[in-house]
């Protein structure tokens, strides 16, 4: 007797506190495929995802499924074990059936090869239903490659991709670039690192002034644009973490305003879990914790002597006056 097969059945809904955009973009990233065919599995009909599995193979990709956001369940797949030919073990399971019901009509009859009331014949009408289905199959399994069928064209057919695939735990971390992700304490490690090494550059780049003016002008500007497309690549990837786009940098130009959204960039938390920019960052390391608190020890010690100054000049200055009345 052979395993009972299951086929993966999804109609667009979401996992429970999954926006649709993010569900978008995960599934996108999973089947390697843009965004306009990832919409036509939203468009509220049901659509068979992947045929003909076992029922290990069925929870396996749910699984991944609902790992991405989308929410799919597994049916059984009558088609997949459907043959026209009359073979014994199919005569003796017609033979063990008192009443059968049609496919196309919903008759309920005695068993029969045809349909009484629409005339159908059951097993040809079954065996197009299948053909049919087959154009909405997503994927062949993650481990046994499918042979290489003519492309579909249609916008209703779901992106060809495995959806096997798993995303990394964790993101590489990669400073000269503007993907990835990287969260509040390495962001402040890495912008620490960034101004100390601003130092020895600009004084290398002064020095080229003692070779010729020209030099030092060009050696200068060539230190500047390179610092600067860092610090953009960091303040970039932070922004992913949050699950912004990189585009929202350009605030930071407008007066005021800019200062404000530096200030959220600094202090707003990252998003748990994998967003459409990746996967989240490793956790933090001891030297990345180190300079962040180097950092939040002279900021801190700043803000107080700022606030020291202006609650003792007034004061100082009113003595100074009255001194010099006297």
């Amino acid at each position: 007797m052979t395993q009972a097969r299951f086929k993966i059945v999804f109609n667009g809904e979401l996992m429970p506190e999954v926006a649709l955009e993010t569900a978008k973009d995960n599934l996108a990233k999973l089947f390697k495929s843009d965004n306009a065919r990832i919409n036509t599995l939203f468009s509220g009909s049901q659509i068979a995802l992947k045929r003909d599995l076992l029922e290990g193979e069925a929870d396996q990709y749910i699984a991944v499924l609902e790992r991405a956001g989308a929410k799919a369940r597994k049916e059984p797949d009558l088609a997949a074990s459907l043959s026209l030919v009359d073979t014994e073990d199919h005569s003796q399971a017609i033979e063990s059936t008192e009443t059968m019901k049609c496919p196309k009509c919903g008759h309920q009859q005695d068993k029969a090869i045809e349909c009484s009331a629409c005339g159908i014949i059951i097993e040809k009408f079954l065996a197009r239903q299948a053909a049919q289905e087959e154009t909405a199959t997503v994927a062949p399994s993650p481990t046994v490659p499918a042979p290489t069928a003519p492309a579909v064209h249609t916008p209703y057919a779901p992106p060809q991709a495995p959806v096997g695939e798993h995303l990394p735990a964790f993101g590489e971390l990669k400073p000269f670039t503007t993907d990835g992700r990287i969260g509040r304490l390495r962001f402040l490690a890495w912008t620490f690192v960034l101004m100390l090494v601003c130092a020895p550059l600009f004084g290398i780049a002064a020095a080229g002034s003692s070779i010729s003016a020209t030099v030092g002008v060009i050696l200068i500007l060539i230190v500047t644009v390179a610092i600067a497309v860092v610090g953009v690549m960091i303040n970039v990837q932070r922004l992913h973490d949050i699950g912004w786009s990189g585009w929202l940098l350009l605030i930071t130009i407008v007066p005021l305003v800019g200062s404000v959204f530096s200030l959220l960039i600094l202090c707003v938390p990252g998003t748990n879990g994998p967003n459409r920019y990746g996967p989240p960052p490793p956790a933090n390391s001891t030297a990345v914790k180190v300079l962040s608190g180097i950092v939040i020890g002279i900021a801190a010690l700043t803000l107080i002597g700022f606030i020291i100054a202006m609650l003792t000049i007034p004061n100082a200055l009113q003595m100074l006056q009255t001194g010099a009345l006297e």
